[in-house]
């Protein structure tokens, strides 16, 4: 049943916003209006950056919308970053890798140390750099665009990325690689292939995360969610995967786990709609 958010009954008259299955925990600061990666350290706020065309700072929001920190990172420009995840230890990772045109030569993932304890405005970052092998063109051939991604999370030592496919035809999988978690340049592997479904506008990956005990993943897009679990080890193609329609066809571009079983989300701003956080529980 789609849950409903109306402004006060003088406003009722005009209607309500749609969220689907998402509760609305606040609208975001006009700063963050192309926010492009989230994770949370704390139970009642979250850290964001933007995308290509941006800053090249982190943000600190609460959950009344507020940024209350903010964070220059020093040694790195915003090539195009997309998403944000965390390790064990505390340590944040920024995934430079949007790859729109699949003619990037200099992805990279930045590994910085926790960014609740950074006691000034400026924050230190290590680069790891990658390439994939498999990609042999920059640009590959339209039906090759299989080399952008906007979605990774750390397990075991090991970041883990999942390809935004956009090849035509589409093929509707995403390709999922890994590289070590430190600082260096290296070849990724290709762990896996999973199928996702067919609609282009709904199945292709934004976002990743992985839950506080490793045992469930899961997957954005616009409108979609998955969850992964079962899988052994990292071959997450035999994990077993499930499909959940949000409800909501707006740009959703980043998850995080709030919990063990609560799921922050965010969408960009899109046709004067989103701009929002979000939560969702997988209960």
């Amino acid at each position: 049943m789609n849950k409903y958010s109306c402004l006060p009954l003088l406003l009722l008259l005009v209607g309500c916003t749609n969220y689907g299955q998402l509760k609305l925990i606040t609208k975001l600061p006009e700063k963050l209006k192309e926010n492009s990666g989230m994770v949370s350290y704390l139970p009642s706020s979250a850290w964001f950056i933007e995308d290509n065309g941006n800053s090249d700072n982190l943000y600190k929001t609460n959950f009344k919308g507020d940024i209350v920190k903010h964070l220059d990172v020093k040694n790195a420009k915003n090539g195009d970053w997309e998403d944000l995840t965390k390790d064990k230890e505390g340590s944040l990772y920024i995934g430079d890798f949007g790859n729109n045109d699949n003619t990037r030569k200099n992805l990279a993932i930045l590994k910085l140390p926790n960014p609740e304890i950074e006691k000034g405005d400026k924050i230190n970052a290590e680069t790891i750099n990658f390439n994939y092998p498999e990609q042999l063109e920059f640009p590959p051939r339209r039906w090759e665009l299989l080399y952008d991604a906007e979605a990774f999370f750390h397990y075991k030592d090991h970041l883990y990325i999942f390809t935004k496919n956009r090849a035509n035809p589409f093929t509707g999988e995403t390709l999922i690689y890994k590289v070590p978690d430190t600082k260096g340049s290296y070849e990724a592997k290709l762990v896996a292939k999973l199928p996702l479904c067919m609609d282009w506008d709904t199945c292709r990956i934004t976002s990743a995360t992985i839950s506080p005990d490793d045992k469930t993943i899961v997957l954005l897009s616009y409108g979609k969610l998955w969850t992964l679990t079962d899988f052994p080890e990292d071959d997450f193609s035999k994990g077993k995967l499930t499909e959940i329609d949000l409800g909501v066809r707006t740009q959703l571009e980043s998850v995080c786990f709030q919990n063990a079983n609560t799921l922050l989300l965010s969408d960009e701003v899109r046709d004067n709609q989103g701009g929002n956080l979000y939560s969702y529980s997988l209960k």
